[in-house]
């Protein structure tokens, strides 16, 4: 996996926390798949699918329709 470092400005969040909203975001919006999604925020792919659906989000993907 690539390491980044990232500066950001002083919030009340922890390392794992950011790493899971960063993964969320990522697979909302089609930029990485579930298995690298949970990659990233430290689950397995069962979990952070479980963690998706208590946030209301679907872990179910269906293909992506083009809007341009």
């Amino acid at each position: 996996m690539k390491k980044i470092n990232i500066r950001l400005p002083d919030i009340n969040m922890k390392e794992e926390e950011i790493r899971f909203f960063l993964a969320v975001k990522l697979f909302e919006e089609w930029l990485v798949s579930l298995g690298k999604a949970a990659e990233i925020a430290g689950y397995s792919e069962r979990t952070f699918a479980e963690l998706l659906l208590k946030k209301g989000i679907s872990s179910l993907r269906f293909e992506k329709i083009d809007t341009d």
